[in-house]
C-alpha cells in the first residue's frame, strides 16, 4: 500500500479549489496517518515546462506547505498522469511489489483522472477516498459538477474503489484488511 499524492503544488492548491478546506484536512490527515503507519508517502509533480504557471523553477511548482515531502519521500515528475512511462512510478511500484494505492490531489478532471484510469490500466488497485481531490470550475461544467462527476458516476466501479476517508484510514492503519 502507498498514500499517491499528485500535483498538490502551491501554484494550484488554494481556495479556488471545489471543497478546499475539507479537501485540505483530509489530505492532511491521509499523509500523516500514512507516516505515522510506516505507509510509503509518494508525490508527483505537474510540470508545464519554462515560463508556464508550474514551472519547476518556481516556488509555484513546490508542493504545498501542508503536505510538503519529507527528506526520503520520493518524487516524480508528470505531465498528465502519474503513471506516464516518463515518471519511472509505474516501475518503483512494481519493483516494489506494490498493488495498492490511495490516490489524492489535483485536478480532479485532469491529473487525477489520467492518473486513477491509467494506474487501472496497469494492473493497480487504486482507492480514491471522498473530498480528496477537487478541481476548477472550467468551460464545460462547475467545480463541483466536476468533482461529482468523476467521484459519483466516472471512477467507481469502473477503474477504482471509491471510499471514506475513514476507511482510508484504517487502510492505511493496517493494510492487511483491505
Amino acid at each position: 500500500m502507498i498514500l499517491l499524492v499528485v500535483d498538490t503544488q502551491k501554484g494550484c492548491f488554494d481556495e479556488r479549489l471545489y471543497a478546499f478546506e475539507t479537501v485540505r484536512k483530509n489530505i492532511k490527515t491521509l499523509i500523516t496517518t500514512a507516516r505515522e503507519a510506516g505507509v510509503e508517502v509518494v508525490y508527483v509533480q505537474h510540470d508545464d515546462g519554462p515560463g508556464a504557471d508550474l514551472d519547476k523553477s518556481t516556488d509555484r511548482y513546490e508542493i504545498y506547505e501542508d503536505f510538503a515531502p519529507r527528506d526520503g519521500e520520493r518524487r516524480f515528475e508528470n505531465v498528465n498522469s502519474a503513471f506516464h512511462p516518463m515518471t519511472g512510478l509505474t516501475e518503483y511500484l512494481k519493483s516494489k511489489g506494490e498493488k495498492d494505492i490511495i490516490a489524492v490531489g489535483l485536478s480532479t478532471d485532469y491529473c487525477m483522472d489520467a492518473t486513477i484510469k491509467s494506474g487501472f490500466e496497469k494492473g493497480f488497485n487504486i482507492y480514491v477516498p471522498e473530498y480528496t481531490n477537487s478541481t476548477y470550475d472550467n468551460p464545460y461544467f462547475d467545480k463541483e459538477t466536476a468533482y461529482k462527476y468523476y467521484n459519483e458516476f466516472m471512477w467507481g466501479p469502473r477503474y477504482a474503489k471509491m471510499i471514506t476517508v475513514e476507511e482510508a484510514i484504517r487502510l492505511l492503519q493496517d493494510p492487511a484488511k483491505e
